[in-house]
């Protein structure tokens, strides 16, 4: 069941970068009117937050694979500090 949970998370995070880049293509083509861009400028910070927590919960989710001293591999959760 998390795995489909996952790739649920993952389709949610692709459609709302999608929508984002087409906002994004139609603020910066200038037709829209205020109203219009307002609206899609709001739709465009919620749709950024909500990537932003996607991808905060994609990197506590990562775990890199480490070999200990006596040869034996084990996985950790990734630490930004660890890439280093």
């Amino acid at each position: 069941m998390a795995g489909q949970q996952g790739a649920t998370s993952i389709a949610d995070f692709e459609k709302s970068l999608d929508e984002l880049e087409t906002l994004v293509r139609n603020l910066e083509q200038g037709e829209l009117s205020l109203e219009q861009s307002l609206t899609a400028f709001e739709r465009g910070v919620k749709l950024t937050r909500a990537c932003q927590q996607a991808l905060k919960g994609a990197e506590q989710r990562v775990e890199q694979l480490v070999q200990n001293g006596d040869g034996t591999l084990e996985t950790r959760p990734f630490s930004p500090d660890d890439a280093d």
